[in-house]
């Protein structure tokens, strides 16, 4: 059997080899591959000098055996590669479907992001929209048996904002996607925000709420009373969307303005800390559309910051603490159509970055340039969420549609790619209307994001669909993963923009916890589809909540933001 330093000398050998290869796919200069062509011949000759040492020791150890009619078995080596940080640096030919520009600002920083490991993975609390960059809603809820009703634990009331805009009266409370973030502070962040801060009430503790609101405030509530936790902060225009806590905890939170009650209207940071708005990023006179608003939920990879916004752009930034500094730009559009917007939040795999937008454009970005790799055209606005998924080690991209750009009657697309190349593993198509109510027109489809099951429901994925048909009337909807079957569907009272969220029991049993655009909370069982409660609470749950054990935070429209308590 060879020696210990062979065998690593070997695998020290191979590396170096697969690290030459995985080089010549990231780089294409002809002066970098003439270099290595020299490394190579070296390093080959050096495998090869150590194979046959191998293998001569080998021989010897087997000719000793055979003189002394001893059979001795000898250990197989099994050289198991390392999965690479990075994705390949590539472009499949659906990326001949765009028109793109990349605009690099920052050219002292380099844009290669130095790693790609989750940045939520560790967060004490959920720090952006679903969790973490998959989108797949990493928090879990847990109950210890079959729940029998919902309470409510506490009510806070944000205020009401009643100027009427050309968009209209926006009121207070959360919208879509509305989802709060939950933090839990340590020891050393706590005193800190004790020793910096003159903006803490009495009621400032660990466990904080953050909401952001239609009313144009950001709200801290302690977690366990319902109680302010600090004054509010008034951002000026309504917020939609979900805002990020900064995992680094460098006291920086994240949000994008959703409509322009007053000039000027953009993405923001604001420092904890400091207890304000500290950096603006306002109109871009170089967007491919004039729409200057960000309901997406940023996420930090590596060193960076994205953030994509109703713009059709996709931005890249350096960050420290209270500001960011903006490092590229991708803006994009199919050849033959204008520039979509972002509503939807980015999915990140690796490097690789996975948006939609409101022309039914999925895209795959590698996220060290912004180069496109893959392109898909899902028909529609999409403004849900996409969502990873690895099954088998290979990466999947789970998104669908509205029907906006299609009529009075359409279809929702509910697609599975594959995340690497773009290839369609499945379609479903599920038929929905248009609702006129007030003069104003709602969409069929899909505004939710999708829940992958777990436990007894590893092979679903849940959601909810607006079908209006009748007007007003949606579905929940379990899919089979594998093949895109719809294996049940239950009839909602009202339709749901809001996304499931799951709750496991101690036998490992999915419930799937949702709620309507009436106010109504469902629990399910994920594997029949059972609705074990319905209950009557808020107004309007357009925002998706969040779970925590068997506690629910999530915010209605109008005023009301809700902790509830599953029993």
């Amino acid at each position: 059997m060879p020696s210990a330093e062979r065998i690593s000398s070997l695998n020290l050998y191979t590396c170096h080899l697969n690290n030459f290869i995985y080089f010549c796919s990231r780089f294409k200069s002809l002066d970098f591959l003439m270099k290595h062509l020299i490394y190579l011949a070296i390093s080959c000759t050096i495998i090869c000098a150590v194979a046959y040492i191998t293998t001569s020791c080998n021989a010897e150890t087997q000719a000793s055996d055979t003189s002394d009619n001893v059979i001795t078995e000898v250990d197989s080596i099994v050289v198991v590669p390392e999965e690479p940080m990075f994705l390949p640096d590539t472009a499949y030919p659906s990326v001949e479907n765009l028109k793109y520009s990349i605009t690099i600002f920052d050219s002292v920083t380099s844009g290669e992001l130095l790693y790609t490991d989750d940045a939520y993975a560790d967060a004490p609390g959920i720090f952006t929209f679903r969790g973490n960059p998959f989108r797949n809603a990493s928090f879990c809820g847990h109950i210890d048996s079959i729940p029998t009703d919902i309470d409510i634990d506490w009510t806070f009331v944000t205020d009401f904002d009643t100027v009427k805009t050309s968009f209209g009266q926006w009121g207070g409370g959360t919208g879509w996607t509305g989802q709060p973030l939950y933090v839990e502070w340590n020891d050393s962040m706590t005193q800190e925000f004790r020793q910096k801060s003159d903006s803490l009430t009495s009621n400032f503790g660990s466990k904080e709420i953050i909401v952001s609101s239609l009313c144009g405030m950001l709200y801290f509530i302690n977690y366990e009373t319902g109680k302010a936790s600090r004054k509010p902060i008034d951002v000026q225009n309504p917020i939609k969307g979900t805002g990020m806590i900064d995992p680094a905890l460098n006291g920086n939170y994240y949000i994008g303005q959703g409509i322009p009650k007053r000039r000027p209207i953009g993405a923001l940071v604001v420092d904890l800390f400091e207890h304000k708005v500290s950096d603006i990023f306002p109109e871009d006179p170089n967007a491919w559309r004039n729409w200057s608003a960000y309901d997406a939920s940023p996420l930090i990879v590596g060193d960076f910051l994205f953030r994509i916004g109703e713009n059709g752009t996709v931005y890249k930034y350096t960050r420290e603490k209270g500001n960011i500094k903006l490092h590229s730009t991708l803006r994009y559009s199919k050849k033959d159509d204008s520039a979509g917007g972002m509503e939807s939040s980015m999915a990140v795999y690796k490097n690789y970055g996975y948006t939609t937008d409101n022309h039914g454009n999925i895209l795959c970005i590698n996220l060290n340039n912004l180069e496109p790799v893959w392109h898909y055209d899902n028909h529609d606005d999409t403004d849900a969420t996409p969502v990873l998924e690895l099954e088998d080690g290979i990466p999947y991209l789970y998104s669908g549609c509205e029907m906006d750009r299609q009529g009075g009657e359409g279809i929702s697309f509910l697609v599975k790619l594959n995340a690497l190349t773009g290839e369609r593993i499945w379609e479903q198509q599920i038929e929905c209307k248009k609702m006129i109510l007030g003069g104003k027109h709602f969409d069929g489809g899909m505004y939710s994001t999708m829940l992958p099951g777990i436990g007894n429901c590893s092979d679903l994925i849940f959601t909810n669909i607006c079908t209006n048909d009748p007007p007003a009337a949606g579905n929940f909807y379990a899919i089979s993963k594998a093949t895109g079957e719809i294996v049940y569907s239950k009839k909602l009272k009202h339709y749901a923009w809001s996304s499931p969220v799951a709750i496991m029991n101690d036998k490992g049993e999915m419930l799937v916890l949702t709620c309507d655009c009436v106010g109504h909370i469902y629990i399910f069982d994920g594997k029949t589809g059972e609705i074990l409660i319905t209950k009557l609470i808020g107004i309007n749950f357009e925002s998706s909540p969040i779970v925590i054990d068997n506690h629910i935070v999530i915010g209605s429209r109008g005023t009301d933001i809700y902790k509830l308590t599953i029993r």
